[in-house]
């Protein structure tokens, strides 16, 4: 695990400064602060810095091939390295090192613009063609490993984070309206786009050539859906079977190992899966609340216990949020998720006693777990109802109900239910998934800003990637959509920023492509079937994990924001959503910001999320652009 960085310039007579791409590697040491090395011949630059982790001793990068006609710097773990080494030394592939890097440099040799199709794994990766003079890089299908680009008519500069491509002089700093809209209203910037105008994000399944200053971007995967005839016991044996297989090939290491254990299916399935496959035992890690509504580690206790874990947790309080500035810094755009905090507390703690994790991240996605596609059913039959029983009496019913401080609970969820079904039937789960609407937006941006945004749709890529899903089964469209945005920008984002933040490398099993594109085979009603989310997973684990995790509801990963913000951390909301310093940014109305936090004060209503956002934008406004 690595993060990599990058300059080529335009002109073969520009040579890279190296003093220049050493910032860049210097702005990404947290991701790998073993080892580092960099590449510099006439106008290309490539860097990297090294976390340790397969061929500890002989794996250093930049690696060339047989003639040195090739370099390569590379950020991720390939799981069929060894298979994929020998198909590649059958063809006459000479290897130095028994690096993961190394085989994929070999493969872009013997297979070019297809290598990614032979890889299973997480990576992002940049090769330099010295005799073509060509730039070739790739992300891996799910988007796991992140990788930025920044294109001017002199060079393109690219690397794991934003941070460091903006060491290199002359980047501009201009906001995005159009990503900040989007990151008000589903609180992550989606892919292509980075909140800086002009800096990209390579997506999730996409290869990117550059050479003689032509930019070239295309596909080289897509999840397509195709549901299976065969009868559910002999899928739940071969889903098991996979994620077996899955969390097997991800226990390679050379270095301490463990897991995030939150107590639900998913992490739960993943843990028992390691006790079935490691030889060395297995250390797992959880996080809790002092409220009782958000606290889960009992159930993580019980898996740690059934198991024979070497268990480990911490609670968290509301004092952990002063790391606020640090988490922004890290995570280089704004990032609504409240989830960022205790995913960075978890992996602080398992950093003390691993350098490598597995999580249960991409189990929803895949298996229907999210309330949000119960929601849409549900959404279809109150639709139905008269319109006047609808709007004349339950939604003011609803609404007079003032939010309780419960994490979820009848009420909220009434409340958010109803909400969602005022949006458009067409966004189907999506609904829940909208944090701001666009009258609310009218009201809060100043007049200036929305003039940036005349004619934009603030839907338009949820949009797209309906029309993109070759299923017409909505489920299917729903898991697909939460698969190609959310999970790519927020999620795995998330997982990767704060693991990195502290040089921990987190592994997905549930996101190896071989078992993403099984769980395409599955008939919906094997995912989700009447509200009983997961369905076919949780068939599969009888008899594996204990009733009380087969049988209870999602809860999620988040912390009691809508309390915390009334009291411990109503000093940081005040100071940075204070009328001056609303002004002094120029995106807000002051006015309407002080009416929301007033309402959730006096808890007349849970503004959290959009309070959270606006504060998250704030303060990284004040860090990355009054700097």
């Amino acid at each position: 695990m690595c993060g990599i960085c990058g300059i080529i310039n335009l002109q073969p007579d520009h040579q890279v400064a190296q003093p220049h791409l050493q910032r860049m590697c210097d702005a990404i040491i947290h991701r790998g602060p073993d080892d580092q090395g960099q590449h510099i011949s006439g106008q290309a630059g490539l860097g990297m810095r090294r976390l340790s982790i397969i061929d500890v001793s002989g794996g250093q990068q930049p690696i060339y091939n047989e003639d040195g006609s090739l370099v390569i710097v590379f950020n991720g773990e390939i799981y069929n390295h060894l298979q994929l080494r020998q198909a590649l030394e059958s063809r006459g592939h000479q290897f130095r090192t028994h690096a993961d890097t190394e085989t994929v440099l070999h493969a872009y040799e013997e297979y070019g613009e297809e290598c990614p199709n032979h890889l299973n794994g997480m990576f992002a990766f940049a090769i330099w063609d010295m005799r073509r003079q060509r730039l070739f890089m790739a992300r891996d299908r799910l988007g796991k490993k992140p990788l930025y680009y920044y294109l001017d008519d002199d060079r393109l500069i690219f690397a794991s984070e934003i941070k460091s491509i903006l060491t290199a002089p002359d980047v501009p700093r201009e906001i995005d309206a159009v990503a900040l809209d989007y990151f008000l209203t589903f609180e992550y910037v989606p892919a292509p786009l980075s909140i800086f105008r002009n800096i990209r994000k390579l997506p999730q399944a996409h290869w990117l050539s550059y050479a003689d200053g032509r930019l070239q971007i295309q596909r080289y995967w897509r999840l397509h859906y195709r549901a299976s005839h065969r009868n559910e016991a002999d899928l739940a044996q071969e889903l098991v079977a996979l994620l077996r297989d899955a969390v097997k090939i991800r226990l390679m290491s050379e270095v301490p190992l463990g897991a995030f254990l939150s107590g639900g299916l998913d992490s739960s399935s993943v843990v028992a899966m390691m006790a079935q496959t490691s030889t060395t035992g297995v250390k797992t890690f959880s996080i809790g609340f002092d409220n009782a509504t958000y606290n889960e580690l009992p159930y993580a206790r019980l898996i740690a216990q059934q198991f024979g874990t070497e268990h480990h947790e911490e609670i968290i309080t509301p004092d952990a949020l002063a790391l606020t500035e640090k988490i922004i810094h890290q995570l280089d755009e704004p990032f609504g998720d409240f989830s960022v905090f205790p995913t960075y507390m978890v992996s602080e703690m398992a950093r003390k006693y691993v350098t490598v994790v597995l999580s249960g991240d991409g189990g929803d996605e895949l298996l229907g777990g999210y309330e949000t596609y119960i929601a849409e059913g549900m959404a279809r039959k109150y639709q139905r109802l008269p319109a006047w029983l609808r709007r004349g009496l339950i939604e003011p019913m609803v609404s007079l109900l003032p939010p309780t401080e419960k994490k979820k609970g009848f009420i909220n969820k009434s409340r958010r239910f109803v909400e969602g079904c005022r949006l458009p039937a067409h966004l189907q789960h999506v609904r829940w998934m909208i944090f701001l609407q666009q009258a609310e937006k009218q009201l809060l941006y100043t007049p200036e800003y929305r003039a940036q945004l005349a004619g934009h749709d603030p839907y338009a890529f949820i949009k797209e990637a309906f029309l993109a899903c070759n299923s017409a089964a909505p489920l299917d469209q729903q898991e697909y959509v939460d698969i190609v945005t959310y999970l790519c920008d927020d999620i795995l984002v998330k997982v990767d920023r704060m693991s990195m933040a502290v040089s921990l490398e987190a592994r997905a099993p549930f996101l190896d492509h071989r078992f993403v594109e099984f769980c395409a085979t599955l008939p919906p009603h094997l995912r989700l079937r009447g509200k009983r989310t997961k369905h076919l997973l949780k068939e599969a684990m009888q008899g594996i994990l204990p009733p009380q995790i087969l049988d209870r509801h999602k809860e999620g990963f988040s912390i009691p924001i809508k309390s915390w913000m009334k009291q411990e951390l109503k000093p940081l909301l005040m100071e940075h959503l204070s009328d001056a310093a609303l002004r002094d940014t120029g995106v807000f109305a002051p006015d309407y910001v002080r009416k929301l936090i007033d309402e959730h004060m006096k808890g007349a209503e849970n503004h959290s999320h959009r309070l959270w956002a606006l504060l998250m934008f704030q303060m990284w406004h004040k860090q990355y652009l009054k700097r």
